[in-house]
């Protein structure tokens, strides 16, 4: 991914609201899951990390695009970004 498809994607993250909490008990298989199904069905998805998860967000991130198969955007302090290409009729389109 170019540095200008990433600028990309980040402009479309800033107005997507988080729509995952990860808390206490952090990366469970059930979150996992739940995340996978939301990147097929929207393709971009920010993630909060509560306060009280004990986990680093940067890890959690390079957990999540791993388990996931998506593309870590980024991680801003305590919210995470992932983006995983729709491979039936993509919604974005990112620039060459």
């Amino acid at each position: 991914m170019t540095s200008k498809q990433r600028a990309y994607l980040k402009s479309i993250a800033q107005t997507v609201e988080p729509i995952f909490q990860i808390g206490k008990n952090g990366l469970t298989p059930e979150v996992t899951e739940a995340i996978l199904l939301a990147l097929d069905a929207r393709e971009i998805v920010k993630i909060s990390v509560l306060n009280n998860c004990l986990e680093d967000p940067k890890e959690m991130c390079q957990v999540l695009s791993e388990r996931t198969h998506s593309i870590p955007v980024q991680v801003i302090g305590k919210k995470i970004v992932l983006y995983k290409p729709a491979k039936k009729n993509p919604k974005i389109t990112l620039p060459s």
